[in-house]
């Protein structure tokens, strides 16, 4: 266990090996191995959306992985109420004047009844087609899957773990907590990106905060 508290990577093989199949169906256990293991499992998905363009489909592929739902399909659930401000930094991100417009979006995405990020979404409408700027004013699709025939790239401006199992210093000898009888506590929200997406022309189009909630980590 000393040896994992230095090596995250070392011990993740042995962390998957050992955890009982009760533990990861009824919840991370909260003992050393079982932070060790819920860490590695959070920067797994970490290096998953920061490697792919499409946060959705990335998603949508943990869900399969994990068997989150009997089907592997990703559903964007409208968040209705009043719009968000641009952020300060927003327009000179997306290239914009003052007086273009832009319009706001805020989902869930969920992958059966697990709720997996809150995404909040900034995009100019003329920078998209008719067809999309429709789907996405009338429909709950995913953004992701909406801009697809876009071919659209992503560039990650931050990406932030909200949240770790293990403290501070854990990879330079410092102490672990004390292994208890009750599950780990997660909060409700472990992970937060902040990115532009891109048309093929390098044209920024959309700005999303997405903030992945303590559902990526739930095991069936």
């Amino acid at each position: 266990m000393r040896a994992c508290s230095r090596n995250l990577a070392a011990c993740v093989g042995l962390a998957l090996a050992i955890v009982p199949a009760a533990s990861a169906r009824d919840g991370w256990p909260d003992t050393p191995l079982g932070r060790t293991q819920a860490l590695a499992e959070l920067q797994t998905l970490n290096a998953e959306l920061l490697s792919h363009p499409s946060a959705t489909l990335t998603l949508e592929h943990w869900c399969g992985a994990h068997h989150l739902a009997a089907q592997a399909k990703i559903v964007a659930r409208r968040v209705q109420g009043a719009d968000k401000p641009l952020p300060p930094d927003g327009r000179a991100l997306l290239g914009i004047g003052p007086d273009e417009p832009v319009r706001y979006r805020r989902v869930q995405l969920a992958c059966g009844d697990t709720v997996l990020s809150d995404a909040d979404n900034w995009y100019v409408p003329s920078r998209l087609t008719a067809t999309m700027n429709r789907q996405l004013d009338t429909t709950d699709v995913p953004f992701g899957k909406v801009v697809q025939s876009l071919h659209f790239r992503r560039q990650t401006l931050s990406a932030d773990l909200l949240w770790s199992p293990l403290p501070q210093g854990w990879d330079s000898g410092a102490a672990l907590p004390p292994a208890s009888s009750q599950p780990l506590a997660i909060p409700p929200h472990v992970l937060q990106h902040r990115a532009l997406l891109y048309t093929q022309d390098n044209q920024p189009f959309s700005l999303v905060v997405e903030s992945y909630t303590a559902g990526v980590l739930v095991r069936p």
